[in-house]
């Protein structure tokens, strides 16, 4: 089982995401508990080259980025919102 904390901005913006992104979303964090950073399974799955940054798609133009921490035990959602906004655009 592994930890996964949001942070205070993914809170908030997850709030304002089209209803399917927001069910998305919750699932995504429930399989990100059970499973823990590395998830294929969603669409556009990728991890960000040289970093512990991992990111996918939750609907259309909708993503999700989450942090490897504290020995891959820990994973914190960074970002949730639209891609064109998103931290590796």
């Amino acid at each position: 089982m592994f930890k996964v904390d949001l942070k205070n901005s993914v809170k908030k913006s997850v709030k304002d995401l089209p209803k399917v992104a927001f069910e998305e979303f919750e699932l995504l964090v429930k399989d990100l508990e059970l499973n823990g950073p590395i998830r294929y399974n969603w669409k556009n799955y990728g991890k960000l080259k040289g970093t512990n940054t991992h990111h996918c798609h939750i609907a259309h133009k909708w993503v999700a980025c989450w942090v490897e921490t504290e020995k891959k035990i820990r994973i914190e959602v960074v970002y949730a919102g639209s891609r064109g906004s998103s931290p590796y655009a």
